[in-house]
């Protein structure tokens, strides 16, 4: 069962108790909407936003670019939406395909402008557009060096390319995004800020009239956003990035209604960015702990994620695991070594 659709406690004051149906448009502030749509991971859902304006809606992320997703769309935009059903807007808080992947096909479609912040935009062309010539021995290197077994390595990279699988064909032209920017969407405005960590340059929109955010995976009230260094930058420590946009998130009321990509709407966004902040530096402290000898990011993976993890849930784990990693050796907490095989290996300073 979706652990979504359960009603739970929660000291975040949600604003429903749990998910409507998959397909459904719920409102949850004046002209703004809510479609909830399936995805085929364990993470099993996206929260898709609709804003209604003068001549039609802006859709403010798109799901995974699949038949069945698109169908919803379809079906939306031919009957269940009211009068007019022209898209306005095709935006997205950031590159993952999740997000993205039906961008491509709804802007061929409606002839809509796209919106995105630049680096998103560009990370989601370069990756659709990877032949598996270029793009799998830089995902068996990655994997390498990070430790991963001969049979978890071939698994990874018969995985493939499955970004391209999983968007359509990302458009060509993009209206940037940029941090601090407003954007008029129906008759408010909304200001842009832009976050690392989850990916480079992730966008949120706030609105101070009605002080709702759209967190986009920024901020998400029962998960952690997953926090990795990427295949094209093993080296990276999108952790600090992370931190900051915490902090610069605490800028915004306590009591926003904060709208995220994953689960469910909540108001009390300050005691969420002390949890995330939390999870995190408790992360950091069992690695602390378990790299007193010389140890692969595979291991640390291992002992951060003990459960039984499938191909898609190996890429994020050795990423996280690789960010953490990389974030106390920046800090000198850890030593960054390469052992005779050329695989990183760390140890407590």
């Amino acid at each position: 069962m979706d652990p979504h659709l359960r009603a739970r406690p929660s000291p975040l004051n949600l604003l429903v108790p749990e998910s409507p149906p998959p397909g459904s448009l719920t409102p949850v502030a004046d002209g703004l909407f809510w479609l909830r749509v399936q995805l085929p991971f364990r993470l099993n859902h996206i929260n898709l936003w609709l804003i209604r304006e003068l001549e039609g809606w802006a859709l403010i992320d798109t799901g995974i670019g699949d038949a069945a997703t698109q169908a919803i769309w379809t079906e939306l935009l031919t009957t269940r939406l009211p009068e007019p059903r022209h898209v306005t807007k095709v935006i997205a808080t950031h590159y993952h395909p999740d997000h993205i992947g039906n961008a491509g096909w709804l802007v061929e479609q409606s002839q809509a402008p796209f919106y995105a912040p630049l680096t998103e935009w560009a990370y989601a062309r370069m990756l659709s557009l990877l032949t598996e010539a270029v793009h799998l021995p830089t995902i068996e290197r990655f994997y390498r060096q990070f430790g991963l077994d001969e049979p978890t390595v071939t698994a990874m990279v018969t995985y493939g390319n499955h970004y391209a699988r999983n968007v359509t064909p990302i458009p060509s032209q993009v209206r940037r995004l940029r941090d601090g920017e407003p954007i008029l969407l129906g008759s408010q405005s909304w200001q842009v800020t832009t976050h690392g960590g989850h990916t480079p340059e992730h966008m949120c929109l706030y609105n101070a009239a009605q002080n709702v955010l759209i967190a986009g995976d920024q901020v998400l009230p029962f998960i952690s956003p997953n926090i990795s260094v990427s295949f094209f930058e093993p080296d990276a420590d999108p952790l600090s990035d992370y931190f900051a946009s915490l902090q610069r998130l605490r800028a915004l009321p306590a009591h926003t209604l904060v709208l995220p990509s994953h689960g469910l709407p909540f108001h009390n966004l300050h005691m969420r960015l002390s949890q995330l902040e939390q999870h995190h530096h408790e992360r950091l402290e069992q690695i602390l702990r378990f790299v007193t000898e010389p140890r692969t990011v595979a291991e640390i993976m291992r002992h951060l994620f003990p459960q039984d993890l499938d191909r898609h849930q190996i890429m994020f784990a050795i990423g996280e695991a690789a960010a953490h990693a990389n974030h106390l050796s920046a800090q000198g907490k850890l030593k960054r070594t390469l052992n005779d095989n050329g695989v990183v290996m760390f140890r407590v300073a």
